[in-house]
C-alpha cells in the first residue's frame, strides 16, 4: 500500500514496506519493528503473501517483521497501533492494507483511491486518534511487551524526545494536558489471565449514558452488548441510541454470517424498543447502489452523552470483547467543559460527514430538539448524501441455517486441551544414531534454507507462478508425479499448504483438485511426520520452542481424533503439526487417516467455492449466485456440522477419564 496516493514526493520509495525499509537502512540508530496477525487459512486470498520473507528477510537488519502468533487457536492479534520514538502513538481502526485510504467526501471517481494495481474499490471509512506524551510512551511499552511475548526479546527502551518536534506538523491537537485511558482485552492464554477492559468499558458506558449513545462500527454482532442495550430500552426514559453501520457486510461469507447476526441483534432491539429510542443507520452516498455496493464503515467509536468518547480497534463484537487482541483509547470529561466539547466536537464531527452538513448545523440541531434521532431527522435529505435508518434484511431459510452466535461470535477461546488429552508418551532412549540424523536434518533444511534465499527457488513457489506451472503441465502424463514433488518440496520448506490448496482448485477444478491436494498432503505429511518421528520428542521442542509444547498437549493422545482436530482448528502450521505428532509417537496409520479426514472438509469446500466463485464471475447471473450462496450456506452448516461431532467425541473421550479419576 502507499500512505500517499499519487506519492508524497519526499525523496522515500512509496509502497509502505519499501518506505519503512528506506527509513531504517538511511538512518543510522533507527530501528522499526513490525508484528502482524498469523492469519487463517480463511483469510489468506486477501492478505499479502509471504509478508515474512518480504519484510523481514530481504529487508535491513534493523526492520524487524514478525507474524503473531501467542494467542488460542481462532483468534487474531487485532490491534492497530503505531509509536514513534514513545512520543507520538496512532489508535485506530485502519488496517496497514490495500483498499483503505480515502477522503471524508468519499467522491464519486476519486482518481486516487485505487489498489496497488490501479483498480478502483469503494469508498472507505475510518476514524484514528493521535496521541503524544505520556499515552505514548505506555501504548511503547505495550507494543514491547507484546514483541517479546512472540519472540521472546524485548525492544529497547528509548529517551523521549520533545512532543512537538515528533509531532506531525498538519495536524492539530484537539486537547492538551489531559488523562487518555488505555483500554485493552487480551484472552487468557499461556499462563496469563484475560484481560477485559474493553468488555467493562463498554457496559458501563452503556448504563451510565443519560441522553445519548453514538457509535460507529463495522460489526454489531455482540450478544452482551445487545443485551446491555436492551436493558437500557427498556427504562421509562432510556437514552437515544444510534448505530451507524454498513448497509452491507463485505461480500457473501460476511453477509452469511456477520450480517446475519446483525439482523438477529437488531430484531432483539427493535422488539424492546417501546418508545423509538434505537435505530440503526448507515451512510447513503447518492452515487452508490446500496444493494451492490456501500460505503465501508470501518470504525470503532463510541461517543456517550458528552461525557466519553472511545476510540480504537474493537468491533461490538463477542470476539472482540472476550478473545482478539485490542487496544481502544478513552477520554473521559468528569464534568470538564473543555474536554465536554471536544467530545461533542467529535460527534458532531462525524455526523456532519455523514449528513453532508457543517458540524455548527448539527450542534444547533441537537440543541434545539433535543434529541439526537430528531436532530438526524431534521437534517437528512433525500437524494443527498445523508443517514438513513435501515432494517438489514435476511432470508429466513440463511437465517435458520447460519449458527448460534456463540458458534460464530464467541466470547471465549476455543481450548484444545478442552478437545484432547494431555497426554506425551515418553521419550525413547537415544542412540548415537539419532545424533547424525540430527546433524543430517539440520544440514538440508540449512541447505533448503539457502536454496530459497538465494536461488529462483522463491519465485518458483510465488502464487502466480505456481499457477502458470499448473495450467502449463495440466495435459502432461507426469504431472501427478510432479504435483507429488511439490507438495514435498513445499512441506520441507514449510510453504503454506493453503497456497496449494488454491492453486489445485484454481487449476484442477473441483473434483481433480481436491484429490491432488488430498494425495499430495499426505505424502508431503508423512515425509515431515518421519522427520519428526527421527529427531525425537525432545529435539523437536528445544528447536521449535515453547509452541510445540502447545502442539504435543493436541496430538499427544493416540488415535486418528487429535489429528483431526489438530486440522480442523489452526492448531499450528501444517508442516510443524505434522513434525510434532511423529515426535509424540502417534501412530503413522492414525496419522494418517486423521490428516485426510481432518482436511477433506476443507479442501473440498474450499476447491468447490472457489470453483462456483470463477463461474459466477464468467457468467453473472442469477443462478451461477444463487448456487455460491447455497455452496457458502453449506459450507456454514459443514462447519458447525463438525464442530458439534468434535465437541460430542471430545466429551465422550474425557468421560471415561473422569470416572477413573473418580474412583
Amino acid at each position: 500500500m502507499e500512505l500517499v496516493p499519487g506519492g508524497a514526493r519526499d525523496g522515500f520509495p512509496e509502497p509502505l514496506g519499501d518506505f519503512l525499509n528506506a527509513i531504517v537502512a538511511g538512518r543510522r540508530g533507527i530501528r522499526g519493528y513490525v508484528l502482524s496477525w498469523d492469519f487463517a487459512m480463511l483469510y489468506s486470498m486477501e492478505r499479502e503473501w509471504l509478508p515474512i520473507y518480504k519484510l523481514d528477510w530481504r529487508t535491513h537488519r534493523r526492520l524487524s517483521f514478525r507474524l503473531d502468533d501467542r494467542h488460542p487457536p481462532g483468534t487474531c492479534h487485532h490491534q492497530k497501533v503505531v509509536v514513534v520514538d514513545d512520543t507520538v502513538a496512532f489508535v485506530s481502526g485502519y488496517d496497514l492494507t490495500r483498499a483503505r485510504w480515502d477522503t471524508s467526501a468519499h467522491a464519486n471517481d476519486d482518481p486516487r483511491r485505487v489498489d496497488h494495481r490501479g483498480q478502483p474499490y469503494p469508498p472507505f471509512h475510518d476514524v484514528g486518534i493521535v496521541v503524544g506524551g505520556n499515552c505514548a510512551r505506555a501504548l511503547g511499552e505495550l507494543a514491547r511487551e507484546r514483541w517479546r511475548r512472540v519472540t521472546g526479546r524485548t525492544p529497547r527502551r528509548i529517551v523521549q524526545a520533545p512532543v512537538d518536534d515528533v509531532w506531525p506538523r498538519d495536524i492539530e491537537a484537539d486537547l492538551t494536558n489531559v488523562d487518555v485511558a488505555i483500554a485493552r482485552t487480551e484472552p487468557v492464554f499461556d499462563g496469563r489471565p484475560a484481560v477485559s477492559e474493553i468488555r467493562h468499558l463498554y457496559l458501563d458506558a452503556i448504563a451510565a449514558a443519560q441522553r445519548t449513545i453514538f457509535a460507529e462500527n463495522q460489526y454489531f454482532t455482540s450478544r452482551t452488548i445487545t443485551q446491555a442495550f436492551a436493558q437500557r430500552l427498556a427504562e421509562p426514559d432510556p437514552p437515544d441510541i444510534a448505530l451507524v453501520s454498513p448497509y452491507i457486510q463485505c461480500g457473501w461469507l460476511e453477509n452469511s454470517t456477520m450480517g446475519v447476526l446483525r439482523a438477529r441483534n437488531h430484531r432483539t432491539l427493535r422488539a424492546a424498543d417501546r418508545q423509538s429510542r434505537y435505530r440503526l443507520y448507515s451512510p447513503i452516498l447518492p452515487w452508490l447502489d446500496h444493494e451492490v455496493c456501500c460505503l465501508n464503515v470501518h470504525s470503532k467509536v463510541l461517543i456517550v452523552d458528552d461525557d466519553l468518547a472511545m476510540i480504537g480497534s474493537a468491533n461490538l463484537a463477542d470476539r472482540s470483547l472476550g478473545i482478539d487482541t485490542e487496544c481502544n483509547l478513552a477520554l473521559e470529561s468528569r464534568g470538564d467543559p473543555r474536554i465536554c466539547r471536544a467530545i461533542a466536537g467529535l460527534r458532531e464531527r462525524l455526523l456532519a460527514e455523514h449528513l453532508d452538513r457543517s458540524p455548527e448545523e448539527i450542534a444547533a440541531a441537537t440543541a434545539g430538539t433535543g434529541r439526537l434521532h430528531r436532530a438526524i431527522d431534521l437534517l437528512a435529505r433525500e437524494r443527498s448524501r445523508t443517514l438513513k435508518a435501515f432494517d438489514p434484511a435476511v432470508d429466513p431459510t440463511l437465517d435458520a441455517l447460519v449458527p448460534p452466535h456463540h458458534v460464530l461470535d464467541p466470547e471465549k477461546p476455543i481450548d484444545p486441551d478442552a478437545i484432547v488429552a494431555d497426554l506425551v508418551p515418553e521419550e525413547h532412549v537415544r542412540s548415537s544414531a539419532r545424533y547424525w540424523l540430527i546433524a543430517s536434518a539440520f544440514v538440508v533444511l540449512a541447505l533448503a534454507a539457502m536454496a530459497w534465499r538465494f536461488t529462483p527457488l522463491s519465485e518458483w513457489f510465488a502464487f502466480d507462478r505456481l499457477v502458470d506451472i499448473g495450467v502449463a503441465m495440466r495435459e502432461h502424463p507426469w504431472a501427478p508425479l510432479a504435483i507429488m514433488v511439490i507438495f514435498v518440496i513445499a512441506g520441507l520448506v514449510l510453504f503454506p499448504l493453503s497456497v496449494l490448496i488454491v492453486v489445485m482448485a484454481i487449476v484442477y477444478g473441483p473434483v481433480l483438485g481436491p484429490i491432488y491436494t488430498l494425495s499430495g498432503a499426505a505424502l508431503s505429511g508423512t515425509v515431515t511426520f518421519w522427520i519428526g518421528r527421527k529427531l525425537g520428542r525432545e529435539t523437536v521442542r528445544k528447536l521449535a520452542g515453547r509452541r510445540v509444547n502447545d502442539l504435543s498437549r493436541a496430538l499427544g493422545k493416540r488415535g486418528f481424533l487429535p489429528v483431526v482436530v489438530a486440522r480442523l482448528l489452526p492448531v499450528g502450521p501444517y508442516s510443524i503439526v505434522n513434525v510434532v505428532a511423529g515426535a509424540s509417537h502417534i501412530g503413522w496409520r492414525n496419522f494418517l487417516l486423521g490428516t485426510v479426514i481432518g482436511l477433506a472438509p476443507g479442501v473440498i469446500t474450499t476447491s468447490v467455492f472457489i470453483d462456483r466463485t470463477i463461474a459466477a464471475i464468467r457468467e453473472p447471473n442469477a443462478s451461477t449466485f444463487a448456487l455460491l450462496v447455497l455452496i457458502v450456506a453449506a459450507i456454514v452448516a459443514l462447519a458447525w456440522t463438525l464442530q458439534r461431532v468434535v465437541r460430542t467425541r471430545a466429551r465422550a473421550a474425557s468421560e471415561p477419564m473422569l470416572a477413573a479419576h473418580g474412583s
